[in-house]
């Protein structure tokens, strides 16, 4: 029985080798950078195709990244959409129905 064992265990040693050795590793995670500016509009940037307004910065990070062409904003004003956001929830769900006054007690 014994050399039933040894002889099994060398016959599968290879093959569990072998997936170890194939085994593909996981790419990096990608780095995801978002920006929000109030009151900025789709074509304001020149990225975007504004023709008079120059953005070299954000057009390098456009040439080398993602830009995103369909967007949705949770609410008209700053403050609910930046809570969407943070929190992954509408407004409705997480309370921020409106912008939030300086010094106000948010919690």
């Amino acid at each position: 029985m014994f050399r039933v064992l040894v002889v099994l265990q060398a016959l599968l040693f290879p093959f569990g080798l072998s997936s170890t050795l194939n085994a593909a590793e996981t790419p990096p995670r990608p780095n995801v950078v978002i920006f929000l500016a109030d009151d900025l509009g789709y074509g304001d940037l020149a990225c975007y195709g504004h023709p008079r307004i120059k953005t070299p910065h954000l057009d390098a990070f456009a040439k080398q990244g993602v830009r995103l062409t369909q967007c949705y904003s949770a609410s008209a004003v700053c403050s609910p959409s930046r809570s969407a956001i943070l929190t992954g929830r509408t407004p409705h769900r997480n309370g921020v129905y409106t912008w939030i006054a300086a010094g106000a007690d948010v919690y």
